[in-house]
């Protein structure tokens, strides 16, 4: 199984690309991970040729199983995103994916917000949404030197989403532990 990793974030140290890197190191054996980078050279969708950044993108989700995405901390989602998601609609490249979102903010409504408008675009591209809105607290501390989780609460929310992605027999040995 490959699962495709796409943060909806351009800034490389961002709370929601960590937290993607992260659920990478969640996956169980023998399931494989690639995050996608090429967020910030989509450009808006125009009928016409697909430009390279776009066609890497629908190439990278069509020779995946399913997708895990990453949602902002706060309500709207980056053009870029938009633009992705307009560019991979426009050719049915989300139509039955499964893809799972994962939002997390310290704020009560800025994960829900910013998940719920992602759930509509993928919804209308044809996908099959599923995932969590997470809740962090800014007290505690989420990540260890070597990028991994430490909370271990978060830990299991984020395994929880993993699990809406991967059959059973993949989840069962993995997450045993």
């Amino acid at each position: 199984m490959k699962i495709i990793g796409i943060a909806a974030s351009l800034h490389a140290g961002s709370f929601i690309n960590r937290l993607l890197e992260a659920a990478g190191g969640e996956l169980p054996e023998g399931v494989d991970f690639a995050v996608w980078q090429g967020l910030g050279e989509i450009p808006p969708y125009a009928a016409g040729p697909v430009p390279a950044s776009a066609r890497e993108l629908a190439g990278l989700v069509a020779a995946g199983d399913a997708v895990l995405m990453t949602a902002p901390e706060h309500s709207l989602l980056p053009a870029e995103l938009t633009y992705a998601l307009d560019w991979m609609s426009a050719h049915d490249g989300l139509s039955g994916k499964h893809v799972a979102v994962m939002s997390a903010s310290a704020r009560a409504c800025g994960a829900m917000w910013a998940q719920a408008e992602l759930y509509k675009q993928l919804q209308g591209a044809g996908a099959v949404v599923m995932g969590a809105e997470l809740v962090i607290s800014p007290t505690r501390r989420h990540f260890g030197e070597d990028g991994r989780l430490t909370d271990s609460d978060l830990r299991d929310q984020v395994r929880a989403v993993i699990g809406q992605l991967c059959p059973a027999e993949v989840m069962e040995p993995a997450l045993s532990l």
